[in-house]
C-alpha cells in the first residue's frame, strides 16, 4: 500500500522586500549635514578609538586601513547609499569621510580590508555606544503614550521582540555571483525598548528560514527581572511562557484561535469584552502557570491576547491591549534599517562575512541613526 504525503505547508517566514535598485547606477547622497556629522562623530569616534587596544591584540598590525578609518568608512558607505565600494574609495579620496580626512587607497586593497576585518570590532563600537544612546534619551522629554506611562509603574521595563529576514546578498562579486535565485542573508532577531525605541538585543541566524521559535533560549537568557515583553503569534510556545513566568518576566501575546484554553476563573464577561484567568494548552504540553486571557469584540471579530500578569489591577484589559499595539514600534524600527537605510540588501558577496555583518556592521549603523 503506498504512502500519501499532505502538501508542504507554505512558509510562514514572511520577508521584508525592499525596493530593489542597482546601486551601481544610484545617485551618491551629499554628505550628511554639519550638526549630524559632528553628533556621529562626538558618538560614535570615542568608542571607535577605544577599540584599537583590541584591535591590536587580534594581531592585526597598523596600517593606512586603520579601525577607525574603517568605521567611518563604513558608515558612511550605507548612510549616504554610496553605489559601490570603487565610488566610496574616491569619496574617501575627493572628501573624506567623518573623523577620517582625505586618503588615497586602492579599490582591492579596501575590498580586501572589508573581506577580512573581523565584525566583532563593529560589534563593540555597537556596545560602547548604546548605553550612551540611552543616558541621552533619557534627557530627552518626548510624550509618552498612556498606556507605556500605566506599564512603567509596574515593569522596570518594556520590551518588544520580533525577528526579520534579511532579504538580497548582492552576487555581482564574490563566492555567490553563479548561485541560482536571490540568496537571502540570514535572520536577525531583535529586542528593542519600546520608550526609546533603541535596541536593546540584536541576534543573527545564518539560517534565512529559521522560525522564530529558535532564538528562545537567547531571548529568555538576555532578559532582566521586572520586564514586560511583547510579541506576536510567531513566538507562541508554552514551554518558554513557563520559562518567562519563572524568571519573574511579564509578557503580552496574541492568542491563536484554536488554542487550547481552560477557563479557571472569570474576571470580566461583557458583549465586547471577556476577561479570564486559563489554563492554557492540553496534556503534557499545557502550562504549568496560570494565564490570562482578555478577548475583544472589535470591528466584528474577536481578538484574543494571553498574557502572565494575571492581576487586572497591574494591567487593566484595555491597558493590555493598547501595550500589544506598541508592539508595533520595533516593526518601524526595522522599517527605518531596511527601507529608510537602505539595509535590506547588501554589499556582501558571501553568507558567511554577511554573518559577520548581521550583528556587528548593520547592528552598530542602525543603532547609529536612531541616535540622531
Amino acid at each position: 500500500m503506498s504512502q500519501t504525503t499532505s502538501p508542504r505547508k507554505k512558509s510562514t517566514v514572511r520577508h521584508t522586500r525592499a525596493i530593489q535598485r542597482d546601486r551601481i547606477t544610484h545617485q551618491c547622497a551629499a554628505p550628511p549635514p554639519e550638526a549630524v556629522e559632528q553628533r556621529l562623530t562626538e558618538l560614535i569616534a570615542p568608542a571607535t578609538f577605544a577599540q584599537v587596544a583590541h584591535y591590536q591584540s587580534l594581531g592585526l598590525r597598523a596600517r593606512t586601513l586603520t579601525l577607525p578609518v574603517m568605521v567611518a568608512f563604513v558608515l558612511s558607505l550605507l548612510w549616504r547609499q554610496i553605489g559601490a565600494v570603487s565610488e566610496a574609495v574616491r569619496v574617501l579620496h575627493r572628501e573624506g569621510m567623518l573623523w577620517s580626512g582625505k586618503l588615497t587607497v586602492s579599490q582591492q586593497a579596501m575590498s580586501e580590508r572589508l573581506r577580512t576585518l573581523p565584525h566583532q570590532l563593529f560589534e563593540a563600537v555597537l556596545l560602547t555606544v548604546l548605553p550612551q544612546m540611552h543616558a541621552r534619551f533619557t534627557q530627552r522629554k518626548r510624550p509618552v503614550p498612556l498606556c507605556v506611562q500605566w506599564g512603567l509603574r509596574h515593569f522596570e521595563h518594556i520590551h518588544a521582540v520580533d525577528g526579520s529576514t534579511l532579504d538580497g546578498l548582492l552576487k555581482k562579486v564574490g563566492l555567490l555571483r553563479d548561485t541560482e535565485g536571490t540568496p537571502l542573508a540570514g535572520r536577525m532577531m531583535a529586542i528593542v525598548d519600546i520608550v526609546s525605541r533603541l535596541p536593546q538585543t540584536l541576534l543573527f541566524e545564518e539560517d534565512s528560514s529559521a522560525h522564530d521559535q529558535s532564538f528562545w533560549d537567547a531571548i529568555i537568557e538576555t532578559l532582566q527581572p521586572g520586564t514586560l515583553l511583547l510579541f506576536d503569534l510567531g513566538f507562541l510556545n508554552f514551554a518558554s511562557f513557563d520559562r518567562l513566568c519563572d524568571k519573574t518576566v511579564g509578557f503580552i501575546t496574541r492568542a491563536k484561535s484554536n488554542t487550547v484554553c481552560r477557563v479557571v476563573r472569570v474576571l470580566t464577561d461583557t458583549r465586547t469584552l471577556k476577561d479570564s484567568l486559563v489554563v492554557v494548552g492540553s496534556g503534557k504540553g499545557a502550562c504549568t502557570h496560570t494565564l490570562r486571557l482578555v478577548e475583544v469584540w472589535h470591528r466584528d471579530q474577536w481578538y484574543r491576547y494571553l498574557s502572565n500578569v494575571t492581576d487586572p489591577n497591574i494591567l487593566p484589559a484595555e491597558v493590555v491591549v493598547a501595550l500589544y499595539w506598541q508592539r508595533w514600534r520595533i516593526e518601524d524600527a526595522f522599517l527605518i534599517v531596511k527601507r529608510l537605510l537602505g539595509l535590506a540588501y547588501f554589499y556582501v558577496g558571501s553568507r558567511k562575512r554577511r554573518a559577520g555583518a548581521g550583528v556587528g556592521d548593520v547592528a552598530f549603523v542602525c543603532g547609529a541613526y536612531r541616535s540622531v
